[in-house]
C-alpha cells in the first residue's frame, strides 16, 4: 500500500479497509505535527496534540465523505485538536495557579517572542470563538493551515464571498484583540 496516495488511503480507510487506516496514520503523522507545531509553541504540546489528532482521524476517518479533499479534512482535525489541547493546558493551568501570579501573561524570560504571539493568537481566538464562532475556522484554515480560498468555501460549503468577509471580519477582531496586547484584559467585542 506504500505506494498509494494520501487520498486513495483516505478513501480505502474511510470504507473500513484497517489496513488502508493504519498505512494513512503512519503517512499523515508528519503532516500532523508540523501543523500541529505551527499552533502550539511547546513541542511536547504540540505531540500531544498531533496524538489526538492521529486518534480522532483513526476513530472518525468512516465519517470522512470525499466532499472535499482528506487534506483539507485533515487540516481542520488538527487545528482543532491543537486548539483543544490549548485550552486543556490553560484550563489545567488555571486550576493549579499559585493566587499571586498572573496566568495571561507569558514570563518573557522563558517565552520566545514567536511562542508568546502563538499563545496571544489563540487567545485572540478563543475570544473571537465566545463572540463571533462563525469566523473562527475559516480565519484558522486560511492563515494558519493555509488552505486556499477554494479549498475553504468547499470544506465550509459557504460561497466564497461569505467566506472573505467572514476571514476580513476575523482578521479585524483578531488584530483589535492582539493590539491590546497580553496580560491587559481588553476586549474589543
Amino acid at each position: 500500500m506504500d505506494d498509494l496516495d494520501v487520498e486513495e488511503l483516505a478513501r480505502r480507510a474511510a470504507g473500513g479497509d484497517g489496513g488502508a487506516r493504519d498505512a494513512l496514520l503512519a503517512r499523515i503523522e508528519p503532516q500532523v505535527m508540523r501543523q500541529c507545531r505551527r499552533i502550539l509553541p511547546c513541542p511536547q504540546d504540540a505531540e500531544e496534540a498531533c496524538q489526538d489528532a492521529l486518534l480522532q482521524v483513526a476513530l472518525k476517518i468512516s465519517s470522512f465523505d470525499g466532499r472535499s479533499r482528506f487534506s483539507t479534512w485533515l487540516y481542520v482535525v488538527a487545528a482543532n485538536c491543537a486548539r483543544q489541547t490549548y485550552r486543556t493546558l490553560k484550563r489545567r493551568a488555571s486550576e493549579q495557579a499559585v493566587p499571586h501570579l498572573p496566568l495571561d501573561v507569558p514570563d518573557p524570560r522563558t517565552t520566545s517572542v514567536i511562542a508568546g504571539s502563538r499563545l496571544d493568537l489563540l487567545d485572540a481566538l478563543e475570544q473571537l470563538e465566545g463572540h463571533r464562532p462563525e469566523l473562527v475556522a475559516p480565519l484558522v484554515l486560511r492563515d494558519l493551515c493555509e488552505l486556499s480560498y477554494q479549498e475553504i468555501a468547499v470544506h465550509l460549503a459557504i460561497p466564497s464571498g461569505t467566506l472573505k468577509s467572514r476571514i476580513h471580519d476575523a482578521r479585524k477582531h483578531v488584530r483589535a484583540s492582539l493590539e491590546g496586547g497580553p496580560g491587559t484584559g481588553r476586549r474589543v467585542w
